[in-house]
């Protein structure tokens, strides 16, 4: 019988010999064993240069759609980095490549099924959610494996939970539990006011003592940013500080982006694309509600 997953949660450590729930290796460096540590987990934006060397000469394009690609992409680069500057470190974006572009490309695609759309989509918020949990903090640990030889590894620390914005955020909750499966993850409920059309609390529930976890927030459109907020300030008001909330997303506008570290400076965004156009679309596409 095949051996139970590891667990990332506060429950009882697993036994010698079990593996965290990432392959992860500690910094080159020496460090002390009593201090924890933080993996960085995805490039910031400012260091998601894509390019000839980040020199910005391209080489001799061979055809009009070569020329058009490079241009494509160095807008691209110029943009990125124009928001690196207003928004700073805490935008982070997964360093994109073929398989992240043709998943992207199938949700924002209006004839794809809902079938296939659920599907690119579960994948798509496996690999943010991955990333996410780079961010948590982790301990030094040696176990003993079946030949008898000593392992260098790590271990999560305990104290972390999850946190969906619903509705969408729902679809995010079965990728972390994926991969930390016995996860406390709390809800909230956060609708526009029709008469004001500002965002407004309905309900919220979290763990009884979410103000001293890390908190993984999920939503996985990043829009106006106005959703995020009241979620951010209904955990701060429960205690939680900012720097103990990284906000996992699918998609970002500059506009949500900027409005949220604007906002709260010490957050951290992961997401895999900022563009001007969000697919809005999602929540309704993936519980078929469209």
């Amino acid at each position: 019988m095949a051996a139970d997953p590891p667990r990332c949660s506060d429950s009882s450590p697993a036994p010698a010999g079990t593996m965290p729930c990432q392959n992860q290796q500690p910094g080159s460096g020496p460090a002390e064993p009593a201090a924890h540590k933080q993996l960085r987990f995805a490039e910031s934006v400012e260091n998601d240069v894509r390019g000839a060397g980040g020199s910005g000469e391209s080489s001799p394009a061979s055809s009009n759609g070569s020329e058009d690609n490079g241009s494509s992409a160095a807008r691209q680069e110029q943009e990125e980095q124009l928001l690196a500057q207003k928004i700073g470190p805490q935008l982070k974006v997964l360093p994109i490549n073929d398989q992240i572009r043709e998943l992207q490309t199938i949700i924002r695609d209006k004839t794809t099924s809902r079938g296939d759309f659920v599907f690119s989509a579960d994948r798509l918020i496996r690999l943010v959610v991955e990333e996410g949990l780079n961010q948590l903090p982790y301990t030094e640990s040696t176990v003993t494996t079946p030949t008898g030889y000593k392992y260098e590894g790590v271990k999560f620390e305990r104290g972390n939970c999850g946190v969906s914005i619903m509705r969408s955020g729902e679809a995010m909750e079965q990728g972390l539990r994926d991969c930390c499966r016995s996860i406390r993850i709390g809800k909230i409920l956060i609708q526009s006011d029709e008469e004001t059309q500002r965002a407004k609390v309905y309900y919220a529930k979290f763990p009884p003592d979410v103000y001293r976890r890390k908190v993984l927030l999920m939503y996985p459109i990043l829009s106006t940013g106005n959703t995020v907020i009241e979620a951010v300030k209904v955990l701060i008001e429960h205690g939680v500080q900012p720097s103990f909330i990284i906000l996992l997303s699918l998609f970002s506008t500059p506009h949500g982006a900027i409005s949220i570290i604007q906002e709260f400076p010490e957050i951290t965004i992961l997401t895999t694309e900022v563009h001007p156009v969000a697919p809005t679309h999602f929540g309704q596409k993936y519980f078929g509600t469209d």
